[in-house]
């Protein structure tokens, strides 16, 4: 079955970075675009970043974009979102994402917070 697995959350001041990464299995990967969302407390979910299935175009938010950088290896079936420069705003529980066959899959999320 269609497996997500995030890591790499934490606790880091403003300004900081953080590495994302979302391991993977149960379907072909290297066919499948790759999402990534966050939902912050008391917030709907939110979209954060957009990979193709190739990895040859990506996409943000203005939000994020020019802080934020989605990668994947289509080797390791892993997708990775690089978080620089990192404000408070940016503290949320981060999800990795596919839609498989019209059904969307969901990680357990990783909790980001951004605090002094």
């Amino acid at each position: 079955q269609v497996q997500l697995v995030e890591s790499g959350g934490g606790l880091v001041q403003p300004g900081g970075s953080l590495r994302l990464s979302c391991a993977a299995s149960g379907f072909p990967f290297s066919i499948y675009a790759m999402t990534w969302y966050r939902q912050a407390p008391g917030k709907e979910r939110e979209f954060v970043a957009f990979i193709t299935s190739g990895g040859g175009s990506t996409n943000y938010p203005d939000s994020v974009k020019g802080r934020f950088t989605i990668s994947r290896d289509n080797a390791k079936n892993t997708v990775a979102l690089q978080m620089n420069s990192l404000k408070p705003e940016d503290t949320a529980v981060y999800y990795c994402n596919v839609e498989v066959r019209g059904f969307a899959y969901w990680g357990q999320g990783t909790q980001v917070t951004v605090s002094s």
